[in-house]
């Protein structure tokens, strides 16, 4: 089932503890009802704040700003002044179609990925890495996205 889907039930959470910004309007395109996913998303792993739909430019200005990359990444998270989380949508269908999934069940899982990290999680060393994966794992679980983890 896609997060999207409107048959699955939502997860418990609120809702506008969230703000989807639409900045990319192309997102509208590669994922359908592209706020719900990010809302399910969202609200399954307890995110609060900004999620902003960007495009691969914008995120890859602030990664050289923010990180000294200057190269686009899939996910940025700021913590302050308000939590943020920014995705990049050509980084992100690249990665999906390599990964053979959906872009909408990549989408979800980098929401939940970002919300972990501004609960504090991480995954520089791999007990980390691991303790991160299985709470994305079950997290995703609930909103009916496969585990990203999992070779299909």
């Amino acid at each position: 089932m896609d997060p999207g889907d409107s048959r699955h039930p939502a997860q418990a959470g609120n809702f506008d503890a969230v703000t989807v910004i639409v900045a990319e309007p192309a997102w509208h395109r590669h994922v359908p009802r592209v706020e719900a996913v990010v809302h399910r998303a969202a609200a399954a792993a307890g995110a609060a704040g900004t999620i902003i739909l960007a495009d691969d430019a914008v995120v890859q200005r602030l990664n050289a700003l923010h990180r000294h990359r200057n190269k686009p990444t899939n996910v940025l998270t700021y913590e302050h002044p308000e939590p943020e989380i920014i995705l990049a949508l050509g980084v992100i269908r690249r990665e999906a179609a390599a990964a053979g999934r959906s872009v909408a069940r990549h989408l979800a899982h980098l929401v939940v990925h970002g919300a972990l990290h501004l609960q504090g999680l991480d995954h520089h060393h791999p007990g980390e890495a691991r303790h991160m994966e299985m709470m994305e794992s079950r997290i995703l679980h609930t909103i009916g996205v496969p585990n990203p983890w999992r070779r299909a």
